[in-house]
C-alpha cells in the first residue's frame, strides 16, 4: 500500500483494513463536520458533549462491518446525571451511498454541574448495548455488558470480549477545535483493531477486568498473542495530530503505523449525519395512546407536540388525527 499524499481528504471517512500477517482487521475513522452537526443540534455541557463524540466515533467504527439497509445502535445508560447516551448507525441502502449517524444524550445539568465527577464517571453505574436491527420481519440481537474499565472506549472492548468474544481495541480522540471568535467546532479521530475470530481457550475462573469480565488477553495466547500485542502497540502510537489533524490521511496513517505488517485497505465507507424521524414515525407512536392519554397531552393551544431528541425536529398535530379512537377523513 503507498501511502496518501499530504492533501488527501477524509473528513467524515470509515476505511476497513485487514493485516494478514498478524489476523487483525480494522477501521480508521474520522468524524469532523457530521459530528459537530451532531454535536450543534444541543446545548450539552462541554464534558457531555465529549462523551456523546466518543459514542459516535466508536459507532462509526463498529457499524461499518453490518450489512447494507442495516441499523446499529449503541445505547449507555447509568445512575449518575449523564443517564443516557443513545447512537445510531444506519448502513446505507446501495454501496454507492454514505452511511448516516445520529446520538443525542439525556443528563442533569444541574447535577452535572454540582458533580465533582469528570467525563465517564458522570454516567456512573450501569450498562452498555449494542443493538442490530436488520429490518422488519426479523427478530433484533441485543448484547449487553456493564459499564467498566473507565471510558467508553474501554466498554465497548469489554463488550466484544465479553460477549462476543472478540479480542479488540479502540485508540479515540475527540476535541474541540476553535476557529476564531464563536467559532468552535468538533473533530473526532480512532482506531479500532480486532483479531479474526477464531477458536479460544476461556479462562475457567472468569476475566481479568473488572468485577471478573473479559478481556482481550484472556482471549489469545501463544503466537497470537504476541501478534495481537505488536498491533495494539503499534495503534497506540498514532498521535492525537494523526488522528484529527487535517494534514494525514487515513491510508498515510495506516501506512506510518503497520508498514511492516503491508496492510490491506478496502473502499472506504463515507458517513453523515442523518436523522429518520418525521410525521408519520410520530403518529405511529401515539397509536398505541387512547382518546383520554392523547388528550392529557394537548396544549393549551390545542395541539399535541412532539420533538424529536435527535435532531430536534418540532412537530405539532391535530389531536382527533392521534391514537387508538383517531378520526381520519375519508
Amino acid at each position: 500500500m503507498q501511502a496518501s499524499n499530504m492533501t488527501e481528504k477524509w473528513d467524515d471517512i470509515i476505511l476497513p483494513f485487514q493485516l494478514d500477517a498478524v489476523d487483525v482487521r480494522g477501521r480508521v475513522a474520522r468524524l469532523d463536520g457530521t459530528l459537530d452537526q451532531i454535536l450543534s443540534q444541543h446545548n450539552y455541557p462541554l464534558a457531555v458533549s465529549a462523551q456523546v463524540a466518543e459514542a459516535a466515533l466508536l459507532t462509526a467504527l463498529i457499524g461499518q462491518t453490518i450489512s447494507l439497509r442495516w441499523k446499529l445502535s449503541i445505547q449507555i445508560r447509568g445512575d449518575g446525571p449523564l443517564r443516557i447516551i443513545a447512537t445510531d448507525y444506519f448502513a446505507p441502502k446501495s454501496e454507492t451511498e454514505p452511511a448516516r449517524i445520529r446520538a443525542y444524550a439525556s443528563f442533569d445539568a444541574d447535577a452535572i454541574e454540582a458533580s465533582d465527577q469528570e467525563g465517564f464517571n458522570l454516567i456512573g453505574k450501569g450498562m452498555f448495548a449494542i443493538l442490530i436491527d436488520q429490518g422488519s420481519g426479523t427478530q433484533p440481537y441485543q448484547g449487553i455488558t456493564p459499564l467498566a474499565g473507565g471510558s467508553l472506549s474501554k466498554c465497548a472492548e469489554t463488550y466484544f470480549a465479553q460477549s462476543e468474544q472478540l479480542p479488540t481495541q479502540f485508540k479515540i480522540i475527540a476535541a474541540q477545535e476553535s476557529r476564531g471568535e464563536d467559532m468552535a467546532n468538533w473533530r473526532a479521530g480512532g482506531i479500532m483493531v480486532q483479531h479474526m475470530p477464531k477458536a479460544s481457550a476461556l479462562k475457567d475462573d472468569g476475566g481479568s477486568g473488572e468485577g471478573g469480565l473479559l478481556q482481550a488477553d484472556d482471549l489469545l495466547s501463544d503466537d497470537d498473542a504476541e501478534n495481537w500485542n505488536r498491533a495494539t502497540t503499534l495503534m497506540e502510537s498514532a498521535e492525537e495530530t494523526e488522528l484529527i489533524g487535517p494534514h494525514v490521511g487515513q491510508q498515510r496513517l495506516l501506512h506510518r503505523l503497520f508498514h511492516q505488517e503491508t496492510p490491506r485497505v478496502f473502499p472506504a465507507q463515507p458517513i453523515e449525519f442523518g436523522c429518520t424521524c418525521g410525521e408519520e414515525k410520530v403518529r405511529q407512536t401515539m397509536s398505541i395512546y387512547s382518546a383520554k392519554d392523547i388528550k392529557s397531552m394537548t396544549t393549551d393551544q390545542g395541539m399535541v407536540t412532539a420533538d424529536c431528541q435527535f435532531c430536534g425536529a418540532h412537530y405539532e398535530l391535530e389531536p382527533s388525527t392521534l391514537g387508538k379512537d383517531a378520526v381520519h377523513e375519508p
